[in-house]
């Protein structure tokens, strides 16, 4: 019997629903059926450029219709398709193409000069173009679905705790999961139209792209946050969930504003609810007419573990409880992994259909964090009485910055670098438009050092996300620690009004 996987559905789909149109961009359309012979022709260009089951494919591209057929490619040849963020450093990028040792590395022109500079030695080289087209278009003989369900499809990429990201392998058995979690959870409809403005390195881009195409809907591939043509989009298309990022609120309220949009139809919206102030949520719900959705998943598990809850349009939430996701099994467990009682705060552990495979080539990570068979999420929350989930604090102190994830590790390691640099502690600041952000508190050995010369370090090195939005020159005392040594961010964050900072010049 043949496995289910993303490219045998896909198939599937395409002899159910021929002639609906399955991807689209500003200029071009493609039904299910042309969809279907395009992606059976790539991934046997694929093989003839010596692709096989299980090798990857690294991928660094501006959201287009070209990655999306890759990715459907990709599925059907068994490849694993490695989802570069172009808004890393080249440092970064660098790293996160080593991780994974591509067999190919596939780039669009606008960013291809960026690989050019990093690209592995040994990984052969594919731009988007003229020859991607003529391999599309080509009528060679489909390839027999080679993927099993444990196969990993994508390698998404998170922040990690010891400075350097990590690679999140995420199987076609996860994706099929998150798609059924999506419809179980959610008022979706198979008609329903998804824009893919997200990322689709990020799992908000990828993942809802995926379950979209299986069920038969519509992708429309948008070129990054773009509220002008969104507006067009709500205006015209039936949408099932519009994604709304930390940052990107406010900037789509003004526009609906200014053009009196009225939607034709949005089935929810938004994300990340307690990372967006509770008068924007209001407003956008209102003004789309579409519940908004109170979040809590990660690229690791996908929206599972509390992800079901949504507050109904124009209203401002009062209570951020979560509510947990449909096909998954959660515990709150204690330091010593043993469940904590209803009411008291413990780490979020999961396990279910819809989790990752592992971390890509970290089998010392994967074992802490997959221990007793539970992923150990790193998340601090508190069980209610009625079941509903309270977030605490991250036991692995994280900042979420307008969608993205940033670990202090990841900063302080560029600013210990410099030999100026005596001591360095990053901590999270509450933001209007991003939700939180990053401020750098530094102990200098030269007080020649400068925030400027700083700044500039971190310029040179980390995705502009990730850079501190300002930086405080402080004496040792100033950084409390605990009695093992472990610097109190806690504390810091309490006193950080305190303290002298120097923001950082432009956006």
């Amino acid at each position: 019997m043949r496995e289910l996987t993303v490219g045998s559905l896909f198939r599937e789909r395409a002899r159910i629903s021929p002639d609906s149109v399955a991807l689209a961009d500003v200029q071009r359309a493609w039904t299910y059926r042309e969809l279907d012979r395009r992606t059976d022709a790539l991934a046997v260009g694929l093989r003839a450029r010596g692709l096989e089951r299980g090798d990857r494919i690294a991928v660094l591209s501006e959201n287009r219709v070209e990655y999306v057929e890759l990715l459907l490619a990709a599925a059907k040849l068994g490849a694993v398709l490695a989802c570069q963020n172009w808004r890393l450093a080249p440092p970064e990028l660098e790293h996160c193409l080593r991780l994974v040792e591509p067999k190919l590395v596939v780039t669009s022109e606008r960013h291809a000069e960026m690989l050019a500079n990093v690209a592995p030695s040994g990984a052969a080289s594919w731009t988007f173009g003229d020859e991607f087209e003529d391999a599309a278009s080509s009528s060679a003989a489909p390839l027999g679905i080679e993927a099993q369900p444990e196969d990993a499809l994508l390698i998404l990429y998170t922040s990690g705790t010891t400075g350097l990201p990590k690679g999140a392998a995420i199987s076609h058995r996860a994706e099929l999961a998150r798609g059924a979690v999506a419809g179980s959870d959610y008022v979706l409809r198979p008609s329903d139209t998804f824009v893919a403005w997200p990322p689709l390195y990020h799992m908000a881009g990828t993942d809802l792209t995926i379950t979209t195409l299986l069920g038969g809907g519509k992708v429309v591939v948008v070129d990054g946050f773009d509220p002008a043509r969104l507006c067009e989009l709500i205006a015209n298309e039936p949408l099932g969930w519009l994604v709304l990022m930390p940052g990107m609120v406010q900037p789509m309220i003004d526009e609906l504003r200014a053009r009196g949009v009225v939607p034709r139809g949005v089935a929810q919206c938004g994300a990340m609810a307690d990372l967006v102030p509770a008068h924007q949520i209001a407003e956008v719900s209102r003004l789309l007419d579409a519940p908004y959705v109170n979040t809590f998943g990660s690229t690791e598990t996908g929206l599972p573990p509390a992800s079901a809850g949504v507050f109904a349009p124009g209203v401002a939430p009062t209570s951020l409880s979560k509510t947990q996701s449909g096909q998954c099994e959660i515990r709150l467990v204690g330091s010593d992994d043993r469940e904590v009682e209803t009411g008291q705060p413990g780490e979020l552990t999961i396990r279910g259909p819809t989790v990752f495979s592992g971390y890509w080539n970290a089998d010392d990570v994967n074992a802490r964090d997959f221990r007793g068979g539970w992923f150990h999420l790193g998340d601090v929350f508190v069980r209610n009485a009625d079941g509903t989930l309270d977030f605490v604090d991250r036991a692995k102190y994280l900042i979420k910055s307008g969608g993205e994830n940033v670990y202090p590790a990841e900063i302080e390691r560029v600013l210990l670098a410099d030999d100026r640099v005596a001591d360095a502690v990053v901590v999270k600041r509450k933001d209007d438009r991003w939700g939180e952000v990053p401020v750098a508190l530094v102990v200098r050995r030269d007080e020649s050092l400068s925030a400027h010369d700083l700044f500039a370090r971190c310029e040179a090195q980390l995705a502009r996300f990730k850079q501190p939005q300002a930086i405080g020159f402080v004496p040792p005392a100033a950084l409390p620690r605990s009695t093992t040594g472990k610097i109190q961010r806690g504390e810091i964050e309490s006193r950080l009004d305190g303290f002298e900072l120097t923001p950082r010049a432009g956006p």
